[in-house]
């Protein structure tokens, strides 16, 4: 016979209304009371009944996740794996599912999204980008439903996200090739419409205008968050007549792209052109050479997301709309150099 609530409440000394703010991870319940039901549910074997608890309780239980496009990002950006780990693992600690949705287009995207809400099948809404003038946002707000963005809605600011400050990011990893000497910087960017693009575009800017340096309208170049991107923009900028001798790349993905590009044209890095990226993705360290890049703790910013949301469903009113995630630049090889190849 199935072991019930009751049975381990019995066992437990406590209330059947314990055990299930137990189940709930109601913030109210100590730790220590916590510790010892859950003991007890593993000794007894008690598994919980999901349906039941979403009948009583009006949850389902599941966070849904709205997986970016093109799908590509998905599987090749490393930042995304990471960012789903920390995302996974908060939401476990807590009892939550996650529901992974995706769309082939902005409308697709809508519908499913839609769905989600409308049939009840999550408590709350992740989005692992933000985009201006959001339709998925829109209706989200309509619809007063739970969400969290990584990153953050220019268009609005009183809207739940974790971010990093990307504009002091990107101003740093300028700053740092400036100090190298650098004078002339191009910067690869992201798709336009993303905030992180233009955040990281806007830091790269106030750094070179702080140092007065000239910004040529050819040394930045736009692009998706793919290999082929940065692979794409090296035959453009190594034949441009005044040429750039540092790139700050948006995206270590794009990065590798970038090296790729360079080593068929017969350049070095950082002989010839010298690299900050952004993310500091495992591989990051073992490229060759060494890619320089910012740490934007990629495994905080999704575990921080789950946990913000799962609190705000559960009626914990949120101290402050944007919690940022700490950036630190790691120095490798890609940015070292003398200025003897330079001037």
């Amino acid at each position: 016979m199935a072991v019930t609530i009751k049975d381990v409440a019995k066992k437990a000394g406590v209330s059947p209304s314990t055990v299930s703010r137990v189940l709930s991870n109601h913030p109210r319940i100590s730790r220590e009371t916590a510790r010892k039901v859950k003991e007890i549910m593993d000794e007894m074997g008690y598994h919980s009944n999901i349906m039941a608890r979403s009948l009583v309780s009006n949850k389902t239980y599941t966070l849904g996740m709205i997986l970016p496009r093109p799908a590509e990002e998905l599987f090749q950006n490393h930042f995304f794996a990471e960012n789903i780990r920390g995302i996974t693992t908060q939401a476990s600690r807590n009892g939550y599912d996650l529901l992974m949705t995706a769309g082939h287009s902005e409308q697709g995207e809508l519908e499913a999204v839609t769905r989600l809400v409308k049939g009840r099948r999550v408590d709350g809404i992740i989005l692992l980008q933000s985009r201006r003038n959001d339709p998925i946002i829109h209706f989200l707000q309509k619809e007063a439903f739970p969400f969290i963005i990584i990153g953050h809605y220019a268009d609005d600011e009183d809207i739940l996200c974790v971010d990093n400050d990307n504009v002091q990011a990107a101003f740093d990893a300028t700053q740092h090739l400036i100090s190298q000497g650098h004078e002339r910087i191009g910067f690869v960017s992201g798709p336009p419409n993303l905030t992180v693009s233009q955040d990281r575009l806007e830091g790269y800017k106030k750094a070179m205008e702080e140092n007065g340096l000239r910004m040529l309208p050819e040394w930045i170049v736009e692009g998706e968050f793919l290999q082929e991107s940065g692979y794409r923009a090296m035959s453009f900028f190594m034949n441009l007549p005044e040429r750039p001798t540092a790139l700050v790349v948006v995206d270590d993905l794009v990065t590798f792209g970038v090296l790729r590009g360079l080593t068929e044209l017969g350049f070095r890095v950082p002989d010839d052109l010298s690299l900050v990226s952004f993310n500091n993705i495992s591989l990051a360290e073992l490229s060759s050479p060494p890619l320089s890049s910012i740490d934007i703790g990629i495994y905080q910013l999704g575990y921080m997301a789950s946990q913000l949301l799962i609190r705000y469903i559960q009626g914990d009113k949120p101290q402050q709309m944007r919690v940022i995630v700490p950036h630190r630049l790691i120095v490798r090889e890609s940015s070292l150099k003398t200025l003897s190849r330079w001037s």
